[in-house]
């Protein structure tokens, strides 16, 4: 009965969609490994890097500071005990880590489950855990690259907003504690202690509001510089492992810094290149350059094969998609003994906002997610591959769409949605 236990656990981390992770892995580890809450901490997904389930008065108050704080004391082993600072107060924790993506997952108050004490259950227990958790870690990775057109938009609204909040927070508190510094600092005040010792506090809280910031920063956006230096470690692998010569162009240093999500699509985009390219034979280099115009981050990976890459490989085509999905644009250019040359433009800044209320329509989510593929020009069976359904469904919210926006043909419904700004 354990072992189906486990495999149904397996079955539903291996469904779940990134939304309910935190809570279908805390279900598979209650049976042996009791906690008062689970919370993940990701930068693969920049818009919502924390991912929970459990008591409300932890999951509702843990911070990104605490968790950040938390993987940078830990040691190199895991999985790692200790008390620590969680949504404000200190717990005991049980912590692993997953080092290809540096994802952290935290529990509180964690207990083995009753009638499973000893060394051995325990050590049992943790074993489990790990292998879980490295699951859920890479289905959370899978799903980021994954992700629909929808998901991405999502994504880049919440990571401004989370920006746009943190600046107003430092804005206020800032001037609250410089006023405080400058009133305590006056000489008319003759409490000389008194007025040392709140000037420290203050002066601490002036640097942590602002680490607090620049941290929030750091998680969506990546200099270029070392997203591309993150792109040449993934890639160094294949450069063991193979005979192929793999050349790096690098951008500027001073180029402008890359929101989360673009980074980690272009890493994935010219992985998967590389390793398209890779299985032609007769390639000895491969060429990855970067470059930033200010606006778009500009990709271009050349080889020196005999022209036998094409488009309509499913692995391009699975590639093609994934730049749409940032609203990105990819080229391939093959010439028969000459090799192939890609160019991928990647933007910057999220599309505009559409110029309609798409919200009039009163879309489900999934029903829009259709829309914007039907507006992109992609057909039925590709709709149903990028979004992991049939034809059939796809039919099915076609039809909703129709009835919805008040149009009889794909045409109706795709110029109704450019009206809206939709693209």
């Amino acid at each position: 009965m354990q072992n189906w236990a486990l495999l149904h656990s397996v079955s539903d981390l291996a469904a779940a969609p990134l939304n309910r992770i935190a809570e279908s892995l805390r279900e598979a580890t209650l049976p042996f490994l009791a906690s008062s809450a689970l919370v993940i901490f990701t930068e693969d997904c920049t818009g919502r890097p924390q991912k929970k389930a459990g008591e409300e008065s932890i999951v509702s108050r843990v911070s990104i500071t605490e968790l950040d704080q938390l993987r940078s004391a830990m040691p190199g082993e895991d999985p790692w005990r200790m008390s620590a600072v969680i949504a404000g107060e200190e717990r005991q924790v049980l912590a692993l880590g997953y080092a290809p993506s540096q994802a952290l997952l935290v529990l509180t108050d964690p207990s083995v489950t009753a009638g499973s004490e000893g060394s051995e259950a325990e050590g049992e227990a943790l074993r489990l855990l790990s292998y879980l958790w490295g699951l859920t870690a890479r289905r959370i990775q899978e799903k980021v690259t994954d992700a629909p057109p929808s998901y991405l938009l999502e994504s880049r609204a919440a990571s401004a907003e989370r920006i746009r909040v943190t600046a107003e927070l430092v804005d206020q508190h800032s001037t609250t504690l410089e006023t405080l510094l400058a009133a305590l600092r006056s000489t008319s005040l003759n409490d000389a202690v008194a007025r040392a010792s709140v000037t420290d506090l203050a002066v601490k809280a002036l640097v942590d509001l602002r680490t607090l910031s620049d941290r929030t920063s750091d998680l969506v956006e990546e200099p270029v510089a070392t997203a591309f230096e993150r792109l040449r470690e993934d890639l160094r692998p294949l450069m063991h492992f193979s005979n192929i010569d793999i050349q790096f162009i690098e951008p500027p240093a001073n180029g402008r810094a890359l929101p989360g999500e673009v980074a980690h699509a272009a890493r994935a985009v010219v992985r998967g290149l590389v390793l398209a390219i890779a299985e032609q034979p007769d390639v000895r280099r491969v060429r990855a350059q970067w470059d930033c115009d200010g606006e778009n981050l500009l990709i271009n990976v050349r080889d020196d094969g005999l022209g036998a890459l094409s488009a309509d490989s499913p692995n391009i085509v699975r590639l093609q998609q994934r730049v749409q999905a940032v609203d990105g644009r990819m080229s391939l250019e093959v010439m028969q003994g000459w090799g192939a040359d890609i160019s991928v433009v990647l933007p910057l800044d999220p599309p505009a906002a559409p110029a309609g209320d798409v919200a009039v329509w009163d879309l489900a989510p999934r029903e829009l997610e259709i829309l914007q593929l039907l507006t992109s020009g992609q057909r039925n069976r590709s709709i149903a591959g990028a979004l992991h359904i049939s034809e059939n469904t796809v039919k099915f919210h076609i039809r909703n769409l129709f009835r919805k926006l008040d149009v009889r043909s794909r045409t109706e419904a795709i110029a109704l949605a450019h009206s809206a700004g939709l693209r």
